[in-house]
């Protein structure tokens, strides 16, 4: 990438796509603000900030041609924009793919919205304040992550990264973008995917003016319409069931994907359209596993922690999403645990694309879990995180919580379980994945013992509660069924290469294969569990517990992994 090229150049948000926009990445003037005094020195009206930074990358990173890895209380960010005069025939929306933590966004030195998260997406409307021409862009990014209010995830809290604790992220790491939308036009639109019905609910969340009218739906298909649907609106809502005339279910091996055309029409005028796209495909859970369609899948996923050597958060670019599960893939991984981060969009619709079975998890570490307050701020931004991915065929479970304590606030963990499924009952929700569970749809462990006869001993066949082996706090009850964490073994290719990891580092390759096989084959073999998760697909800073480089190299045959992976499960069998 060079200095003056526009990095992410991609619409931001695959599922609710608009023609006419423009991207804000790239360079913009930038500040740190290390004592969280630029409002009182009058950061929000000043002409110019003292160094630049490339967009949307953090500040931390080396893409962002910043590089500074201390703490920061507060970040700056200042660029002039010019938006064309006729985009004010309608609403002008500012919009945020996410920035950590709290935000304020300032228009020619008024102040036009705030948002507190680091994970979510969030806009602001410019219309009134802004002026066809130049325009002046403020943003004021405040992140105190070694707060035990805020959600951190894998950010160390530390000066320096240790252990499984990485570099933290400030301010803006994800795309910014500006678009023009109508007076009356279409906010949101949640999907209920009906495969065996051949159909789909289609709730439609219209803002700005209030207007009577229809929304229309239409599905296509390899580029065909197969159905349409029209329904009046109620107010800023319109509900639909769009028949379609050909079934083409999503399923991991065929994820088969309907593009759809959304119009809200009123007075035989076509007012707004957007673009998106839908799998049908059900998941259910059962007395015994994950159904997907009505059918057992063995879900072998890998944890994936979401973190590039050079963009740390940030992707440097869209082909890199897709690699990361082209990896998986090709070592017989069908799916991931993305792990304390919430993953950008435009890698949920690689997922949906390539049939990528995903378990969406919020960065909950940081937070402490004991004090009643927590709920706040984790909740919000929580709903945010779900309502933002329902979408996605390939997220089929969520995890809020991930490695709770005893001492956390029970309530904590059962309030935003219970809310959980209140806003998503198809999918199964884990309250808190590997350590303590409080309510749950399932039960699930985290467990790194090195020694495959060990870990045998204890996944062979579950017929009471199972003790942890030191990577845990309480015994998980017999009905588990699902280690969501296991392997972590520690190897790199120079053998006198210093890394963190889990046990010792074995010998040589064929003692790493060995202690591989050992405990993969272990889960595989017990007809209880229908699903393991293998920490991880590659090495992060000093963690070297990947089964690929940091940089994406694989450390062994993709093959001899795969066919490891890819060996018939026991619950396979029985099924």
């Amino acid at each position: 990438m060079t200095r003056d090229s526009v990095p992410r150049p991609e619409y931001p948000r695959p599922q609710l796509r608009r023609d006419e926009w423009r991207t804000l990445n790239g360079r913009w003037a930038f500040e740190i603000d290390h004592g969280a005094s630029g409002r009182a020195r009058g950061l929000p009206e000043a002409d110019a900030l003292d160094s630049e930074i490339t967009v949307p990358f953090a500040p931390e990173s080396d893409l962002s041609g910043i590089g500074h890895a201390d703490f920061m209380d507060a970040v700056w960010y200042r660029r002039e924009i010019e938006i064309p005069e006729r985009w004010f025939d309608g609403r002008v929306k500012l919009r945020f793919g996410a920035v950590d933590y709290t935000t304020e966004v300032w228009i020619d030195g008024e102040s036009v919205g705030t948002h507190r998260g680091g994970y979510t997406p969030f806009g602001v409307d410019v219309t009134d304040v802004a002026e066809p021409g130049p325009t002046v862009v403020t943003v004021c990014a405040e992140d105190d992550s070694r707060s035990d209010l805020q959600p951190s995830g894998k950010q160390s809290q530390q000066y320096a990264s240790h252990g499984p604790l990485y570099t933290r992220v400030t301010g803006v790491w994800q795309p910014v973008w500006l678009e023009p939308v109508p007076e009356t036009y279409v906010e949101s639109v949640r999907f209920e995917p009906d495969p065996e019905n051949g159909a789909l609910g289609v709730d439609v969340v219209l803002a700005g003016a209030l207007q009577s009218g229809d929304v229309r739906a239409t599905a296509l298909f390899d580029g065909d319409a197969v159905g349409e649907a029209i329904a009046a609106t109620d107010g800023r809502h319109a509900a639909l069931r769009l028949d379609v005339d050909e079934v083409h279910r999503w399923r991991p091996e065929e994820p088969n994907l309907y593009d759809l055309e959304l119009a809200f029409v009123t007075g035989g005028e076509t007012v707004d359209t957007v673009e998106s796209y839908f799998g049908l495909r059900s998941v259910t859970l059962g007395d015994d596993c994950v159904y997907v369609n009505g059918e057992p899948v063995f879900q072998r996923l890998v944890l994936d922690q979401g973190y590039y050597p050079d963009g740390l958060y940030t992707a440097p670019t869209d082909d890199a999403l897709v690699r990361d599960i082209e990896l998986a893939q090709e070592m017989g991984f069908n799916g991931a645990r993305l792990h304390q981060k919430v993953f950008e969009p435009r890698f949920l619709y690689h997922a949906d694309r390539l049939g990528y079975l995903v378990w969406d998890e919020h960065a909950n570490w940081g937070l402490d879990h004991g004090r009643s307050e927590a709920l706040g701020p984790f909740l919000q931004e929580w709903l945010e995180v779900v309502e933002r991915d329902y979408n996605h065929p390939s997220v089929v479970g969520w995890t809020p919580f991930n490695e709770t304590k005893p001492e956390q606030d029970e309530d904590l963990v059962r309030t935003v379980y219970r809310v959980t499924k209140a806003l998503d009952p198809t999918r199964p929700v884990i309250d808190a994945s590997g350590w303590v569970h409080v309510e749950t749809d399932l039960v699930d462990a985290h467990d790194y013992e090195q020694d495959p006869e060990a870990f045998r001993e204890t996944y062979g066949e579950i017929d009471g509660p199972v003790e942890p082996s030191g990577h845990g706090f309480a015994d998980w009850s017999e009905e588990l069924s699902y280690v969501s964490e296991y392997g972590g073994i520690r190897w790199s290719p120079d053998t006198d290469a210093e890394g963190w990891g889990y046990g010792d580092r074995p010998e040589d390759e064929a003692a790493f294969f060995e202690r591989y096989r050992g405990l993969t084959e272990t889960l595989l073999d017990n007809e209880q569990l229908w699903a393991f998760c293998y920490t991880q697909l590659y090495d992060v800073e000093q963690e070297t517990n990947g089964l690929y480089t940091y940089d994406r190299r694989p450390k062994f045959d993709p093959g001899r992994i795969r066919e490891i992976n890819e060996r018939p499960a026991a619950f396979e069998r029985r099924s």
